[in-house]
């Protein structure tokens, strides 16, 4: 039901920051990864332990991300650099760089983690909308089985 609290690996965070500007531009590129990351369940291979597991996604803003610690058990994907993402800000430096061209835009997943966490992030919205496509592209299959240890 509704109000029933969810387990941390039956959902999945898109964090776009609290400013203007993210609320313009990230916000509907975290509704479009939304919808793809929704995809890419529906594509899962039958016969996984996990198949009866279907994870909500869910788009929220930093603060309520930084400021709940239910929800740092959940897999979560930031959008949007540091200067507009708190979240971003935190894992710039805790993440592991997966792809970067430089000066333009960064893509951060560490597969290894217990909760998969990922940032995608560029120097303008169309470069930060350019690295949501390459996480969704080269990251996404690995960020979806890292989330049941596969």
């Amino acid at each position: 039901t509704p109000h029933e609290p969810l387990d941390g690996a039956e959902r999945i965070l898109i964090v776009v920051g609290a400013h203007l500007s993210a609320e313009r531009h990230d916000r509907p590129l975290a509704y479009t990864l939304r919808e793809r990351m929704l995809e890419l369940f529906a594509q899962r291979p039958s016969g996984h332990e996990s198949d009866h597991v279907i994870p909500e996604v869910l788009v929220c803003c930093d603060l309520w991300y930084l400021n709940d610690e239910s929800l740092k058990h959940s897999p979560a994907i930031s959008i949007g650099g540091p200067g507009v993402n708190a979240l971003s800000a935190y894992l710039a430096s805790r993440l592991p760089s997966a792809f970067v061209i430089d000066d333009l835009l960064m893509v951060q997943f560490d597969a290894e983690m217990h909760t998969p966490l990922a940032c995608c992030w560029g120097t303008t919205p169309e470069a930060t909308a350019r690295a949501v496509d390459i996480f969704l592209d080269k990251y996404g299959d690995g960020f979806v089985k890292s989330m049941w240890g596969a």
